[in-house]
């Protein structure tokens, strides 16, 4: 039984930004990150290596893909549920403001 069931934050307009991102990977990169977010939902709480609090009430899934590309998925905790609010290729050591903030944006929005 999940512990902590996944659910794609909506936009207003009704787009899904993480799942289309999700979709835009290739096969073997969506496995890995379909397991790690199966992964939290199935064994929350749980920490490194695959998950870690960024503060201000979000977390992240923390994926490692092919040809040794980093994936974050930012979540919030809402009513049970564990909101996906943004989806993004690592490419430095910290995580980018801007991809910080919109998820930031995203969570009041819901908030």
């Amino acid at each position: 039984m999940k512990r902590l069931p996944a659910a794609f934050h909506a936009l207003p307009s009704g787009r899904e930004p993480v799942r289309e991102w999700i979709r835009s990977l290739d096969r073997d990169d969506r496995k890995i990150v379909g397991e790690d977010v199966k992964d939290v939902e199935f064994s929350w709480p749980i920490g490194m290596p695959l998950c870690r609090p960024l503060g201000n009430g979000l977390w992240e899934v923390r994926s490692s893909l092919a040809r040794g590309r980093i994936a974050r998925i930012i979540f919030c905790i809402g009513d049970g549920l564990m909101v996906l609010l943004h989806a993004f290729i690592k490419k430095t050591q910290k995580t980018p403001a801007a991809d910080l903030a919109l998820a930031v944006r995203r969570l009041k929005e819901i908030a």
